[in-house]
């Protein structure tokens, strides 16, 4: 039977980077202090760097957290409208719709949308992040027009999957319920002034909240991007940005011993330049941790993965991010991990408290392999796996360190969360390459205006197809 855990009431994150060094796993793949102390000047120059850059109103997504206002009024908004519906669904692609999903996933019971009615909250939340054509379908088929809201978000209003989902919910509630019901039934999330969608909001009266400017998507879960779906479905979006306050001054220390978003980047810094570690494993143990580590691997990759550096050399930068989950991997990944090749450093997530824990039951008294389990809780299990897991990657000299939360809750959501945006920040600059643009990514876009035939891409579309006109496909 589960029952519920009383929470703690210093729910303070922490980092451990013990197993970072040399101490723990020989200097050969280790950190040595020394390292540390010649890397130090670096990474203090980048953080004065960054204050610098905050105080100068270049990085918005570091004030987030102060956005009390802004935040109220979405959960105001929320409180008033979540009643009317039983569905949200949110229509974005990468950072428009990971934060949500990750904040879901953290934040509601694990089957929220399973919950019948009168026992849910909240609604139902479903994020179409993708253009498959059978899953879009299979949504609508679920949905009930009259109480399903979409909140479609895009700042430019040109990402061609976003817009083709808002379109197909456009035309779904026009269908349904007819052309006056549009307004009531889609909210936008995008520019204040400027791009396709801010007019099409201010042309139809769609009720529409701003992504602010400067901040990118994979930075922009403190946003209306991640606030406004995260308050439709009950989570508490003051509590998050609490935690994320919190956080922020934790980092604004210049010490790496004191700001736990500058050490770790600091390691990996090091990790990756000195030690050939060029894949970071996000692992948590706690499915509710899941999808922080897929919504860490956007914000990573995307971040610091770039061809030139800040003075214009090729670089071809990078740490490779890979999700896993504990205990579910260490029986799919983790030989991998331990025997395989030494390129990697782990960062465990770990929970000290569940919100839920469930008592393993007794009934096998004289089976030894059975007998030891019972009396113990699934909570003590899963934090026993984590400890075993760690042990075992740290016996085999793996470079691995943990982030610890006393509990999940909207205020160590906000924590962890901001302390990974920081940490990504400082890695940038570490790396001399720049964190907030993503000029693969747009490539990647024009390329399909071409395919598409949107007008103003036609050369592109020539040169796409001369480029396949001179390969040799070779298909069997």
């Amino acid at each position: 039977m589960a029952k519920k855990k009383n929470r703690s009431t210093a729910a303070i994150i922490k980092y451990d980077y013990t197993n970072m060094t040399d101490s723990a796993i020989g200097a050969r793949h280790g950190i040595t202090e020394k390292q540390i102390e010649k890397t130090m000047p670096h990474a203090q120059e980048v953080h004065r760097r960054r204050v610098a850059e905050r105080k100068a109103g270049k990085l918005p997504f570091m004030d987030l957290p102060y956005k009390i206002n802004e935040a109220s009024d979405i959960a105001g908004f929320a409180k008033s409208t979540a009643e009317k519906f039983d569905n949200v669904v949110v229509l974005g692609i990468g950072g428009s719709a990971l934060g949500t999903i990750c904040l879901q996933s953290a934040l509601n019971p694990a089957f929220h949308n399973l919950k019948d009615n009168r026992k849910r909250k909240a609604p139902r939340l479903f994020v179409e992040d993708n253009i498959d054509p059978e899953r879009l379908a299979d949504m609508l088929d679920v949905l009930d027009p009259k109480k399903t809201l979409f909140n479609v978000i895009s700042k430019s209003g040109s990402t061609a999957e976003t817009m083709s989902a808002f379109l197909v919910a456009r035309n779904f509630i026009k269908r349904t319920l007819g052309p006056a019901a549009v307004k009531d039934h889609i909210v936008a999330t995008t520019d204040v002034s400027k791009g396709v969608l801010r007019d099409i909001a201010d042309s139809e009266g769609l009720r529409s909240f701003i992504v602010p400017d400067g901040v990118g998507g994979r930075f922009s879960v403190l946003t209306p991007v991640g606030l406004l779906p995260a308050a439709l479905v009950g989570i508490d979006i003051l509590k998050l940005l609490e935690g994320a306050a919190i956080m922020d001054k934790r980092c604004r220390s210049a010490s790496p011993a004191k700001n736990p978003a500058l050490m770790a980047a600091l390691l990996q810094y090091i990790a990756l330049t000195r030690k050939g570690k060029s894949i970071q494993v996000m692992m948590p143990y706690a499915n509710a941790l899941r999808d922080v580590a897929d919504w860490f691997r956007q914000l990573w990759a995307e971040s610091l993965g770039k061809k030139y550096s800040l003075d214009g050399k090729v670089v071809n930068s990078g740490q490779t991010p890979v999700k896993a989950l504990g205990a579910t991997d260490q029986h799919s990944q983790a030989q991998l991990y331990m025997e395989g090749p030494n390129d990697k450093t782990i960062t465990f997530l770990r929970v000290e408290n569940f919100r839920k824990d469930v008592k393993i039951p007794g009934g096998y008294s004289k089976t030894e392999g059975l007998s030891y389990l019972a009396g113990h809780t699934f909570g003590e299990l899963i934090r026993a796996e984590q400890a075993a897991t760690q042990i075992a990657i740290t016996d085999n000299n793996r470079p691995n360190s943990t982030i610890i939360l006393p509990e999940i809750s909207p205020a160590t959501i906000g924590q962890l969360l901001y302390m990974l945006e920081i940490e990504t920040s400082y890695m940038g600059l570490l790396l001399n390459i720049d964190a907030f643009d993503q000029p693969g990514v747009e490539a990647g876009k024009v390329a399909a205006y071409a395919l598409m035939g949107r007008a103003g891409f036609e050369k592109r579309a020539a040169e796409i197809n001369k480029e396949a006109a001179k390969v040799k496909r070779k298909i069997i």
